[in-house]
This record gives structure tokens, sequence and C-alpha cells, in this order.
């Protein structure tokens, strides 16, 4: 028979915690009898303190690392032990968690294939479903340090992503200096991002000095009463997005009146309807990037439609103002503000009007340079995370896959 320390070590064990009883083939699988040793026996798997026995319990089965294509099984006859705190339990094991049918080198490697891999591949390769392999990671993130994850965070980003139809969202905050995902909840609303405060406490609180977050009024509320210290930063991708509605609405308007003028109803767009349909991406994108068939365009629109042509205008001045740095942008952001409010076209008017409530806002991210672009990356390999399992049922099975594989602690192959 092989050495107790080799089937231990093949298990993913320590030889010195466990002996090795019997191995044996049953039908197409490799039986391995352990026993932990005196040291390792009767504890609670809750506080791990040594208790009174309860019974002498049961045979019980858990899978573990296969040896090439024969599955692999250990088996041991574990007590019920009587603990002070935790009532009666099953008594603690020291080669699988509490409560699993999988050993720990097992779940190890089932976190590593869901981590690095699609769903279909990690079933197919560990010989077990996807909801087992669910299960597994939620134990495995289960056992992650969540204290470590939120020491020394004095910079975050706050935003919300959409993970199903009908305005299902989370609520995603991410570290900005150790680049990681800290927190991630069902429900992007002032309570969820509350109990994030609450779950920070109030000395990592005070610790934050910089906050980046989209323009929803209802985080900029969460930050001004829980983090009154903490500078607040408009993302420019989303201020620029602003400006790019507000320009849109004056293509659309400026389209209407074309149609009501040449008496087309609702007939598809023609002439000169046709050519403002078609100048969507040319009025969106940035000058440099035009090729010469949208410049020609551009050229058109400002002789036949000068209202258009100046909302254009403004977008880009826009675009130009807060992705620059320095007092010069600052003094681009205020002079922008009095152009639009003098514009008469009434979308960018009231732009301008939540540019000023903003004001603060965007003039520290052109301090800092501090923006979401980081938890927009992260909402991207969320969205992957979704596309690659097609779907989850449960949004925390979604939600411990993209911590396992966001937070900076994504599990190791065991080697």
């Amino acid at each position: 028979m092989l050495s107790q320390r080799l089937l231990a070590r093949t298990l993913g064990v320590d030889a010195k915690s466990v002996r090795v009883e019997e191995v044996e083939l049953v039908e197409e699988n490799v039986e391995i009898r352990l026993r932990p040793r005196i040291k390792h026996r009767w504890r609670c798997p809750h506080c791990q303190n040594r208790c009174p026995g309860y019974d002498p319990g049961r045979e019980r089965r858990w899978r573990a690392l296969d040896f090439g294509r024969t599955k692999v099984f250990v088996v041991a006859r574990v007590p019920r032990v009587s603990c002070s705190e935790h009532g009666v339990v099953v008594a603690a094991v020291p080669w699988a968690r509490h409560g699993a049918r999988h050993t720990l080198a097992f779940e190890q490697l089932a976190a590593w294939c869901a981590v690095e891999m699609s769903s279909t591949a990690a079933s197919r390769l560990l010989r077990c479903t996807w909801r087992t392999v669910g299960q597994i990671i939620a134990r495995v993130v289960a056992d992650l340090d969540d204290d470590e994850l939120l020491e020394g965070v004095t910079r975050i980003g706050i935003d919300e992503i959409s993970y199903r139809r009908r305005y299902r969202f989370l609520l995603v905050v991410v570290d900005h200096d150790r680049r990681r995902l800290i927190h991630a909840v069902n429900g992007a609303n002032a309570s969820s991002l509350g109990g994030f405060f609450d779950l920070l406490g109030e000395e990592k609180t005070a610790a934050i000095t910089h906050v980046s977050a989209d323009g929803a009024p209802w985080i900029k509320r969460v930050v001004k009463k829980r983090c009154p210290n903490a500078t607040l930063c408009a993302d420019t991708f989303h201020v620029v997005k602003w400006a790019g509605d507000a320009l849109d609405q004056v293509r659309r308007d400026t389209w209407n009146e074309v149609r009501e003028r040449r008496r087309y109803g609702h007939q598809r767009a023609r002439g000169e309807g046709k050519v403002l349909n078609d100048s969507r991406w040319s009025l969106w994108k940035k000058p440099e990037n035009l090729n010469d068939a949208e410049r020609a365009r551009l050229d058109y629109i400002a002789v036949t439609h000068p209202r258009l042509h100046r909302a254009w205008a403004l977008k880009e001045g826009l675009r130009v103002a807060v992705t620059g740095t320095g007092p010069g942008a600052i003094a681009a952001l205020d002079h922008w503000v009095a152009w639009a409010q003098r514009s008469r076209i009434a979308p960018f008017v009231r732009l301008a009007k939540r540019i000023r409530e903003y004001r603060e806002a965007i003039v520290a991210t052109i301090e800092n340079g501090l923006t979401n672009a980081l938890v927009e990356s992260f909402n991207t390999k969320i969205r992957l995370i979704t596309r690659r399992a097609f779907g989850f049922h449960n949004v925390n099975a979604l939600i411990a896959l993209a911590r396992l594989a966001l937070s900076g602690q994504r599990p190791k192959l065991p080697t």
C-alpha cells in the first residue's frame, strides 16, 4: 500500500493531522478511509474548541481530487459533539469544511475552475453539476477575510450595474488604490449604500478621502451624509454623456421640424431628413476620429442647420473642459456654463443648470484626476462573468463569483 504521507499529500491534507486506515477499490471508485489524529478529534467546527462527544456518529463520504480518470472518495466515521456555545454539531475534520461533501483541495480546484473557465467546462472537468460548483464557491467566499479587504481604504468608486431585466441592479464599490472589488450587493439605492458604510464602520469611513461616482442624486446624498469630509468626484464619462443626450435631443427636434415641414408624416426619413437621421454618429464622435464622409456631413449641418451645429459645438466644448487639467480647465468649465445659458437651446440650458449643481464634484475630478473608469472596467468584467455562465438564477451566486474573481483574493490552483 502507498505510504500514509503520500496519500495524505495527494488528498491535500497534512499527514500529521490524519491517519490513513484503508484504501480500497469499490466498483470504479477509490475509497480512502481516514481518521483524524487525537489532537484533531472532538472539536467544534465553529469555535474549534475541544468538546465532549454526543454520539459515535455515522459514516460520511467526501469527494476528493481524482486519481487520473478515477473518482476518489474520503470515507470516515465522524461523531457529533456537544459544544457549550453551539450545541450538538458534527465534529470538525481536517480535510473538509463543515457541512461540505467535498475536500478542501477539491473545493479549491473547483473555485479556480469557476474563475478561469466557463461553467460548462468547469462542470465537465470536475464531473459535477454547476449547482454544486456554485455551492462550493459560496463556501470558499464565506472563508475570505472581509476585514483585510476593507482595511486601508481611502479612495473608492461607486456605481450600479444591471444584472437582469426589469431594473435589477447591483451596487458595486471598488478600491481605487488597490484596484479591486471590495463590496457588491443586490439593490442599488440609498439603503444598500448605507449598508456598505455600516459594514465599513465609523473609523474606516472617516478615513475615506475621495469618492468617485456618476451623477446619481442618491449617491451624492448618502456620501455627503456618511462621509462629510470626503471629496466627491463626478465621473467625466457621465458628464460628457449628459451633453451627448442633450445633443441627441436637439438632433431629434430638428429632424421632427424637417419632417413636419416636408409633410412626410410617419414615413421614413428621406432627403434632408435622412441626412439628419444618419448624422447621429458624426455628431457623437470626436472631431479627430471623423472620416471624410462624416466630416462632410458635419459641414453640411453647419450650413443648413446652424442651431444643431451650435449644439454640437457645445457638446465638444464641455468634453474639452471636463477632460482637461489645471486651472485652465476650471475656467473653461465656467465659460462653458455661461455659453450654454446664453445659447437659447433648451436641452443645453437645462444641462447648464445641472452642471452648476455638480460643479464642485466636476472641479474635484479635474483637480484630482479621479474618474469611474476603473469601476466601469469592473462592471464589464461582471457582465462577462454573467455572460460566461449564461446568467444566474440567484444573484448571490453572481456576487460570490465576482467577489472571488475581482477582489484580489483569487483562488490558486492546488499543486
